[in-house]
């Protein structure tokens, strides 16, 4: 997260015919991509696979389809690598670059660095997504309808996320994008409005399923708009937004794998396989973005990607119906949003940017009294180094993830 500065073009002043021209001064390339990074993380991947080759028993054509997704993720994964440094030079010479406040007083927090560049992430993920289609999909298929609808919302969500880094709109305006990129899923959507009534609840309530109507899709809406946003308020440090994204994303296809392989029922498989699909060339694209966004960044992601990342895992979440799940593992962007409530409400002064103080001479990131998870770590911690406390603040991310598998295996059986 950077402060964006705009370049003014001079005025020219006519030239006398004995002055030399000028040589023109071009920005440095970014730092290439951290690969020792991404293998170690990378490794994170095998009790996926080994979930679905060898734990559970997966109809074959299902795990070709997630094979098949995989495989194209993957070579989404190697355009992001290769796109991202194009993209940079051209966000360069539109002067759409943002300084590392973070990084303020020190050589680094001089360096441009390049803004917005989850555009590029965004358009790799819907290439892959809608080529996908040609191998899954059949043209009568039920789930064609919700599939195309939800890459209209995030399409939508990716255009309006980088129209808000070219024009930088004011906070209210913000929350009313995702409620408008939301439309398509919500007009397109055909499935149950009904919840399971918690059994302890059933004495009481005398009914087991409760039809909700257009409360239900007033609370998918409602769902989008908090993902969106809590990405994107939970912030500010070198490869936080991108990192909590993978962590979270991870999780979904553990849970995913997990419920198609203990389940009998064919459409609630599809459902998941369904989440499957758009989760994969997420992770695989997000991955791309973080080998450049990680300490010391040599991208920045913008809005563009924080809503593009929270709208994507909130549509997996609704049309996968396990949105309760996706709240628990949003439980870190819960409490960033409960701590800057009052900032957000205007009941405090809220700040431009609600980052940590750093000091240059010691390198270390000090609390503020900001209401964020970010400044809420550094005071209970002490003072921290950008890339230490960006690693506690995902180890956390895991742990809430964690937190959600134990929760559901304790209430399994109980709760619904």
């Amino acid at each position: 997260m950077g402060t964006r500065k705009r370049l003014i073009s001079p005025t020219t002043q006519p030239s006398s015919p004995d002055q030399k021209p000028q040589q023109q001064i071009t920005d440095p390339p970014i730092a290439p991509p951290k690969w020792g990074f991404l293998f170690k993380l990378s490794l994170f991947s095998i009790p996926y696979f080994y979930l679905i080759f060898f734990h559970f028993t997966i109809d074959s054509h299902l795990r070709r389809s997630i094979i098949i997704n995989a495989g194209l993720s993957l070579v989404g994964f190697f355009v992001t690598v290769r796109m991202i440094p194009v993209a940079s030079r051209y966000v360069l010479k539109r002067s759409l670059f943002g300084y590392d406040i973070n990084k303020k007083g020190t050589p680094q927090g001089n360096v441009k660095v390049p803004e917005s560049l989850g555009i590029v992430v965004g358009i790799v993920f819907l290439v892959v997504t809608i080529v996908f289609q040609y191998f899954n999909f059949t043209a009568d298929s039920n789930w064609l309808v919700e599939y195309n609808a939800a890459l209209a919302c995030i399409c939508f969500m990716t255009l309006l996320g980088f129209v808000d880094d070219v024009l930088d709109v004011p906070w209210r305006v913000k929350l009313l994008l995702p409620s408008i990129a939301a439309l398509p899923l919500l007009m397109a959507y055909a499935g149950h409005t009904t919840i399971v009534i918690p059994k302890p609840l059933v004495p009481h309530i005398g009914i087991e399923i409760l039809d909700l109507g257009w409360i239900y899709k007033l609370y998918m809406g409602l769902l989008a708009v908090f993902c969106t946003n809590s990405i994107n308020i939970h912030a500010g440090l070198n490869g936080l937004e991108v990192g909590q994204t993978v962590v979270i994303t991870y999780a979904i296809l553990i849970h995913n794998i997990m419920q198609i392989g203990a389940s009998t029922d064919p459409e609630y498989k599809l459902a998941h396989a369904f989440s499957i699909y758009l989760v994969q060339p997420l992770l695989a694209t997000s991955l791309a973005l973080l080998s450049y966004n990680w300490y010391p960044s040599s991208v920045f992601v913008g809005d563009t990607y924080t809503y593009f990342a929270g709208m994507t895992m909130a549509v997996v979440g609704i049309l996968g119906h396990f949105s309760e799940t996706l709240l628990i593992f949003f439980l870190p962007q819960v409490l960033n949003f409960l701590l800057s409530l009052p900032q957000l409400s205007g009941y405090i002064p809220c700040p431009r940017h609600r980052l940590p103080r750093f000091d240059p001479q010691t390198g270390l990131l000090t609390g503020t009294n900001d209401g964020t998870l970010v400044n809420f770590f550094l005071r209970k911690l002490g003072p921290k180094s950008e890339k230490s406390l960006c690693i506690y603040l995902l180890i956390f991310q895991g742990i809430a993830c964690c937190f959600c598998f134990m929760l559901r295996y304790f209430l399994a059986g109980w709760y619904k």
